[in-house]
């Protein structure tokens, strides 16, 4: 069965820390782009960060460019994101999801929700002020 396992979520002071994980299984890995994704309550699923399945390529969404850092280790199967100056905003349901990356179709990743094939059942951040 495919899974995806996001943790490392919490409760953090405003300018803190986290470091969220996604634990993956069940499918060739090393094939998919890994996206990170948020929703606050009332507002819509939001990209935040994703890294291309070969060759690790990222994207940062503008408003968490230069304090989120994603990395993968395909070898462990995993995603982290490294969040540092957390803001109240970045307050959410944190999701990793996964999105075929055939060969031969780009190097780049991509944060559109409807592009991913699997998600994980997501993390919640709590940034207080």
């Amino acid at each position: 069965d495919v899974q995806l396992q996001a943790s490392g979520g919490g409760l953090v002071q405003a300018g803190g820390s986290l470091r969220l994980s996604c634990a993956a299984s069940g499918f060739t890995f090393d094939d998919y782009d890994i996206g990170w994704f948020r929703q606050a309550p009332g507002k819509e699923r939001e990209g935040v960060s994703c890294i291309s399945s070969r060759h690790g390529i990222t994207y940062h969404a503008d408003s968490v460019k230069g304090r989120f850092t994603i990395s993968r280790d395909n070898a462990k199967n995993t995603v982290t994101v490294q969040m540092n100056s957390l803001k109240p905003e970045d307050t959410a349901v944190y999701y990793c999801a996964a999105e075929h990356h055939p060969v031969g179709s780009g190097y780049g990743c991509y944060v559109f929700p409807d592009l991913y094939d699997y998600w994980g059942q997501g993390t919640q951040v709590t940034v207080s002020s």
